[in-house]
Order: C-alpha cells, then structure tokens, then sequence
C-alpha cells in the first residue's frame, strides 16, 4: 500500500463550528486517516494534516472543498497569513511506499477535479508544476486574493485548470506535490514588526539566508508580539537547531529576546534528533505532533474500525 500525506491549509481559524464541519467532512470519508488539525487566530488559518492512499484522499480533498467554498467568503477575511482562496493550498507528500511521481499525478488530477465541480481557478506547484518559472508557492500567492483577479489578466498567469477569473469567495487555490515540510514558527518578546521583517529577511534564502528556509514577519496582535513564521523545506540540510541559532543571532542584533518557538501540524521524530526542548524553547511539542507516532495510532485505529 502506498502511503501519502495531504495537508490542505484552510483560510479560516477563528470560526472553531467551521473549522470542525471541514474537519468531520474529512473525517468520513472512507479510507482516510485524520492525522491533525490545529488553527491558528492571529494568521487565521487551519491546517488539516491527512494520509491515505491515492483515492481516498482525492475524495477529502473534494469534501473539504465543498465545505470550504461554501462557508468561507475572502471577500471577509482578515488575517496575517498571505492567502489566495479559502483553501489556499494542497500539497501531496509521499510516505511509506509511495513515490513523488505518485503525488505530482494526484496533484493534478485532483486540481483538474475541483476546477470542473467548484469553479475554483487551480495552480499547480512545485513538483507538479507544469511551468518552470512559476513553481514557488510564493510567487503563485503574491499579490494575494485582492490582486489575483489583475494578476491573471496578466500574461503567464492563467491558471493550469478552471477559469480565468477568481471564483468571487474562493478565490483559487494552489495544489501541489513535495517532500516533507516542517512549519516553524520564531516568537519574540518585542511587539517590533519592523525586527522581525529584518530577521525573517535575513533567514530565508531567497534574500541570502539559509538554505531550504521560507520566512516572513508577522504580528500576533492579540498576544502584544512578532513572530518569524517560516517552513523548512528540508530539515536534513538545513536543522531546525540550525535555523533556532540564526533567528536568536539575529534577535541580539536588536536587542530582541527569544520568547518561544512552535511547531504547527506534524514534525518527524527525525527532526527533532538534537534539537531538545530546553534549548529550543519550545511552548510544547507533544508525542501527539510526532508524525510516525500518529500514523501509527491511527493505523491501530483504522484497522479496528475496518474489521481488519
């Protein structure tokens, strides 16, 4: 059996009866196995982590959109996560015995479905990219869900599948195929979002910092700080130990202290191999955020509650 991983993020994390009513329509679809969810209010933004086979997941992905494009309008969403439609991005990652070819084909069929049945304009990203100069998940999400209808009027931005205008809530959406990815997020005791825009400059590769780091700066209002919000697109090249040091370097240049860092969704046990609690500053990270442990209770479960 192959084994892959979906994680669709979701623009709504202030709405708990939402968020629940896209998770339970997850949730039932045969096959699947809910992983994790969690929801973050300052960014407001869900993450649904879920594995299956090819099928199955297809399926949840067709579900979680139907709630989504019905409950959630852009046109009303405020948040300090960039965001191109109310499911902003899917992306498929291959596990046990499954390839990356696997998932570039489900991406796409997948993409090719949900423009047909919801209207949703689709871009295809990173490996399942059909066009070289737009793989990124970046430069697909610029200009964000109140400059795509003028981005794809633009030549080279039609998207791969749907129409060519935004779906008037939704907006579109980005579907992709790759490899592991851990989200980690840097808290500081400073309310200074002008510090962390300069460290998340000074972190991320694509401004001359580390390899395999995406970064930016953001406000978490509700809690009087800034955090350094990134993904570490390969945690065997570039630890998150690594990342950690660079971003408290950086806070000392300003005067900044450290408050605390976060994990969101689900990290391998891999990743965390010399990066300890203590030193890291982690607010929690239980064994329930440990992938190869959920995958484990829920192939217990899954077998119990299919008679296997």
């Amino acid at each position: 059996m192959a084994l892959l991983e979906c994680v669709p993020n979701v623009s709504e994390g202030r709405r708990p009866d939402v968020v629940d009513t896209l998770v339970q329509a997850v949730r039932r679809v045969p096959g699947v196995r809910l992983l994790d969810h969690s929801s973050d209010r300052a960014h407001n933004r869900s993450v649904i982590t879920m594995a299956g086979e090819s099928a199955p997941l297809k399926e949840a992905v067709l579900a979680l959109f139907e709630g989504a494009v019905a409950a959630i309008d852009l046109r009303a969403h405020v948040g300090e996560h960039p965001r191109l439609g109310a499911v902003d991005v899917v992306p498929f990652v291959p596990l046990e015995g499954a390839t990356l070819d696997e998932c570039v084909t489900l991406a796409r069929e997948t993409g090719a479905e949900v423009a047909r049945r919801f209207k949703v304009p689709v871009y295809l990203y990173e490996e399942a990219s059909n066009d070289p100069t737009r793989t990124r998940l970046e430069d697909i999400r610029r200009g964000q869900f109140e400059g795509l209808a003028a981005k794809m009027s633009t030549p080279g931005w039609a998207p791969d599948y749907g129409p060519i205008e935004p779906h008037p809530s939704a907006g579109a959406s980005a579907i992709g195929a790759r490899r592991l990815l851990i989200a980690y997020n840097v808290n500081l005791a400073t309310k200074r979002l002008d510090v962390a825009k300069k460290i998340a400059a000074a972190v991320r590769y694509s401004s001359g910092g580390l390899p395999h780091v995406k970064a930016m700066g953001v406000a978490l209002e509700d809690r009087g700080i800034v955090q350094v919000s990134m993904n570490l697109t390969n945690y065997e090249q570039t630890p998150i130990s690594l990342v950690f040091d660079a971003v408290v370097r950086e806070a000392e240049r300003y005067g900044v202290a450290v408050l605390e860092n976060e994990i969101v969704g689900l990290v391998p046990a891999a990743a965390l191999v010399g990066a300890s609690e203590s030193f890291l500053r982690f607010g929690s990270v239980s064994q329930r955020q440990i992938l190869e442990t959920r995958l484990k209770q829920t192939s217990e479960k899954w077998k119990v509650e299919s008679g296997e």
